[in-house]
């Protein structure tokens, strides 16, 4: 089986004034530190809202430094379980990730028909 995992990471940025320049800051820092090894990886802005469903900048500021919201979406080849899927994804990207903090967001089976295709389609 083959998942789509998806963790959320709490990047960490120092000298900011704005949730933009934050934001650009730790996409750039994250794809430093996941690259060249796991480049596969897909890096996204998260979507935050509060309690009450009121939409939220990815970015927190404060005294000049911020905590960015990021999504880190990768793929997981030949598992048995959702739960090795997470297992394996957490462990990939935290090793790269030092002290930023992972949480899982989701784990999806992909379809074993899609994937197939692909490769078939790569092999010719």
């Amino acid at each position: 089986m083959d998942c789509r995992v998806v963790v959320e990471a709490a990047v960490p940025v120092y000298d900011v004034e704005s949730v933009d320049e934050a934001v650009r800051i730790a996409v750039s820092k994250t794809g430093e530190m996941l690259n060249p090894d796991l480049n596969y990886v897909e890096i996204e802005v998260s979507s935050r809202t509060s309690p009450s469903g009121e939409e939220r900048p990815p970015a927190f500021i404060a005294a000049d430094e911020g905590l960015v919201a990021l999504e880190l979406e990768m793929d997981v080849f030949n598992v048995d379980r959702t739960e090795h899927a997470s297992r394996i994804a957490r462990k990939e990207i935290g090793q790269r990730l030092r002290n930023i903090p992972l949480k899982m967001l989701d784990v999806e089976e992909t379809d074993a028909d899609e994937s197939d295709g692909k490769s078939s389609q790569t092999d010719n």
